[in-house]
């Protein structure tokens, strides 16, 4: 006797209950009603699950198992046709290249500051994976990760469309060594052949002629309290903005006044003290109040335990007026151009700057930090940056001012 929905919608005795061609409903004590099929191959008898009652309804039952039929009939097994697709599937998974790339990133992490692998994160989330993310690696051609890349390019961020290439093409010979894929589509792909040339921009900054009415500028600034205090840092410390974002409580010693930073947040990988004027200080115990429980002491204003982000201070400097003639990064330059023209030792500047010796020889007997000179010039740039926020014309360090 075939099944009917009547039958199947009622109480049913626990059981097996035939339909024909082999499909049956198994019903289990506590109700639940499961569709098999039954059928052999070389004699043996074997059993293919159909599905449950109610999701699948008793007519797409009877559909899956035509279909099974036909594949037998055609000299195959439906199971081990479904185990083997299973399979693949879970090949594809997890050979999809935002769960490739994601392996990649935790490989990385090691070698890259925490600041570097959240921007490169960052990008991921935004450019790739929503185009190439769910796809399997496998089936990636040249075209759709040039297409990708295009797309950067377009907005006017040439510069990021070749990271991006680079960092693509990354995960892809990573997937070859890890035995992901069998072979590298991307290995001719090159930023110079793809991409529009660029010219070279530097960073905008500020001239010092331009402090007075943007420090006036900044403290005028109504906007997010945590955004205006790390633009206040950022010129008073010249850290890069990335450094500064990450910055925890625990890398404050307010005892000596400085900074600890260790070389994994840093670009150069190196431990960064950071000695701390009388007005940096003023700003970081400031931001007390507002970071609360935080481990960050600049905490995003958006995203809970994340830290404020580059594109948040960018986007202050251009609701103040400054967008396309100074930015975040700016800050550095404008310190080193006047601490420079103010007379400060050169290498006490770039001690602060974090900037490593390029000359190998002369680094490894150049290694001194400087602590004690660069506290006295991060005091004399704060003081600059206090007259000129007054509009007072400042005599430069070491010289004597003419008539």
């Amino acid at each position: 006797m075939k099944l009917s929905d009547a039958a199947l919608r009622g109480t049913m005795k626990p059981g097996r209950h035939f339909d024909g061609g082999g499909l049956y409903v198994e019903v289990t004590p506590a109700g639940r009603k499961y569709f098999r099929l039954k059928y052999r191959v070389h004699g043996r008898e074997k059993l293919l699950a159909l599905g449950v009652y109610p999701d699948v309804s008793l007519k797409q039952a009877r559909e899956r198992r035509d279909e099974a039929r036909r594949t037998l009939a055609a000299g195959n097994d439906p199971g081990e046709l479904r185990k083997a697709a299973k399979v693949q599937a879970e090949h594809e998974a997890r050979t999809t290249f935002r769960a490739v790339a994601e392996d990649w990133l935790a490989h990385m992490a090691p070698k890259w500051a925490d600041v570097t692998l959240e921007r490169i994160r960052a990008g991921f989330e935004a450019d790739v994976y929503p185009a190439l993310g769910p796809r399997p690696m496998a089936s990636l051609k040249p075209r759709d990760v040039i297409e990708a890349v295009r797309v950067i390019e377009g907005r006017g961020a040439g510069e990021q469309a070749a990271r991006t290439l680079q960092r693509v093409r990354a995960v892809f010979r990573f997937a070859v060594v890890h035995e992901r894929i069998d072979a590298n589509p991307m290995l001719d792909l090159k930023p110079a052949e793809l991409l529009k040339p660029r010219q070279v921009k530097h960073r905008a900054a500020l001239a010092d002629k331009d402090l007075p009415a943007y420090l006036q500028a900044l403290d005028a600034y109504e906007g997010d309290p945590t955004t205006k205090a790390a633009l206040r840092l950022l010129m008073l410390t010249a850290l890069r903005p990335g450094e500064l974002r990450a910055l925890r409580w625990s890398d404050l010693d307010k005892d000596t006044a400085e900074l600890r930073i260790p070389g994994e947040r840093m670009k150069m990988k190196a431990p960064h003290v950071v000695p701390l004027s009388r007005q940096a200080l003023e700003v970081i115990e400031g931001q007390r109040a507002i970071s609360g429980d935080a481990d960050l002491i600049f905490p995003s204003p958006f995203y809970p335990g994340r830290a404020l982000s580059e594109n948040t201070m960018n986007s202050a400097l251009a609701r103040m007026g400054y967008k396309g003639e100074h930015t975040a990064h700016g800050c550095r330059a404008v310190f080193s151009t006047v601490a420079n023209e103010a007379g400060h030792d050169a290498d006490v500047i770039e001690r602060q700057l974090a900037h490593r010796e390029r000359n190998a020889v002369r680094a490894a007997y150049h290694r001194a930090e400087y602590l004690a000179e660069r506290r006295n010039l991060m005091q004399w740039w704060a003081d600059y940056l206090d007259a000129r926020r007054q509009g007072a014309r400042v005599i430069p360090f070491g010289r004597k001012a003419t008539a």
